[in-house]
């Protein structure tokens, strides 16, 4: 027997021998070191999840090979060759959040934030980072920035290189604190802002009731809105406006509130303003729909596979009364999500501009060493199957917005806003088929 386990050893090391000569040579054992596991960890999910199965027209294994190669010594080197990973599927919504940036993220959508009080994106064709919406009574908006603002320089570093979340953390601080922003403003020079950063405030709902006199019964652009009882056209109408900011986590309790409150006023129609709403959680979006809608699909969900998942109404909806939607370039994200579920279901008249056009979802996931990873895992469509990315939302009723004030938003000075109430008080509308 012992021959036997002697000769099987010979042959074993003339084998490897072989192997030897012929350049092969045994697997290594050797384990990963904790960089090339988070490196790794990155790359299986994006892998997993990530819509386009072809991960930009590029071999995703490869990528990986390529950013293995990379010096990884410490946290930092493994980072940037995540971003340089990620980078490759030129996709600015699929990211890393380092766990400072990661943790302020979830501040902001769990309704708390300190800074600037900017939502801000990297423009598809130029590269700039722009403001998609200043935050209602934020320091920026109160500093007078706008939509479509370019931010060239933060405390005079250029904006080239940094990726949204370098960005967004430069602008966030401590309470009192200042920060410069270089402004580039279509047709206008460049120039400087100081912005004294603050606690934003998040509560994302304005809303109150509003008495507009009897309007004549004229004829009105637009679509019929969802009828009501026929309403006395001596009667001043009461019309709801409601401003919404934002989808965080406080949205939905906030405008349920906000809608039964303006309903046990007496309420006859709606002005729902989602102008400068850069969007948030998708839950968020789903569930205000619910609150406007009976019956319907809210909106389809196509992932890398094109399996199409959808959500729809379930219940019976807060309120039946005429509804406008006033909408602009910085209505993204979740806000089309609402304004085209409004829309195609013939709940409500779009008004305003054309949208922003983010038609793309992003989950995040939890990293092991408490960083975060933003990935676009599906694309959505309108109930009537419009994929509005980068298109936008075409409204019913086309209205340009006049150059106003925060202050001015909602009032006379507003033509948008004084459009909705015409349409909103005139019988024809009003009345809806009576």
């Amino acid at each position: 027997m012992s021959k036997h386990i002697s000769w099987g050893r010979q042959f074993a090391a003339v084998l490897l021998a072989v192997f030897i000569v012929l350049g092969w040579s045994a697997p290594s054992a050797m384990a990963l070191t904790d960089e090339q596991k988070l490196l790794a960890e990155v790359w299986r999910l994006v892998d997993r999840a990530y819509v386009d199965d072809t991960f930009n027209q590029q071999n995703w294994w490869l990528v990986r090979q390529k950013a293995f190669k990379q010096p990884l010594s410490d946290r930092e080197q493994t980072y940037t060759a995540i971003q340089q990973m990620l980078a490759s599927l030129d996709d600015p919504f699929t990211r890393l959040l380092k766990p400072v940036q990661y943790r302020s993220l979830q501040t902001n959508t769990s309704g708390e934030l300190t800074g600037v009080g900017l939502q801000i994106a990297s423009d598809a064709e130029t590269g700039k980072l722009r403001v998609i919406a200043p935050i209602a009574g934020s320091p920026a908006d109160l500093a007078g920035i706008k939509p479509a603002d370019a931010i060239v320089k933060i405390d005079g570093a250029s904006t080239e290189t940094l990726t949204l979340d370098e960005a967004a953390g430069r602008m966030r601080g401590t309470i009192g604190s200042h920060v410069t922003l270089t402004i580039q403003r279509e047709k206008e020079t460049l120039f400087d802002l100081d912005v004294v950063r603050d606690r934003i405030e998040l509560n994302p709902v304005y809303a109150d009731l509003r008495l507009q006199p009897p309007a004549a019964n004229t004829a009105s652009a637009g679509t019929p809105l969802a009828s009501t009882s026929a309403a006395n056209k001596n009667t001043p109408t009461k019309i709801g406006y409601i401003r919404l900011s934002q989808f965080n986590a406080n949205a939905t309790v906030e405008l349920t509130h906000a809608i039964e409150r303006l309903e046990k006023q007496g309420a006859d129609a709606y002005i729902l303003d989602l102008r400068n709403n850069p969007g948030g959680l998708l839950q968020a979006g789903i569930e205000i729909a619910r609150l406007w809608l009976n019956q319907g699909t809210i909106v389809y969900t196509v992932n890398r596979q094109g399996i199409q998942g959808s959500f729809e109404a379930t219940e019976q909806a807060l309120t039946s009364d005429p509804l406008v939607v006033l909408v602009n370039q910085g209505t993204a994200s979740a806000s089309e999500i609402l304004a085209g579920a409004l829309k195609d279901n013939d709940r409500a008249t779009i008004l305003g501009e054309k949208t922003f056009g983010k038609g793309l979802i992003q989950s995040l996931f939890d990293l092991s060493d408490g960083s975060g990873l933003a990935v676009t895992v599906a694309k959505y469509e309108t109930p009537g199957h419009i994929d509005i990315n980068k298109l936008g939302i075409k409204p019913d009723v086309i209205v340009p917005l006049d150059p106003i004030t925060g202050a001015q938003v909602g009032t006379s000075a507003d033509r948008q806003y004084q459009t909705a109430v015409e349409l909103l008080t005139t019988h024809s509308m009003l009345a809806g088929a009576a």
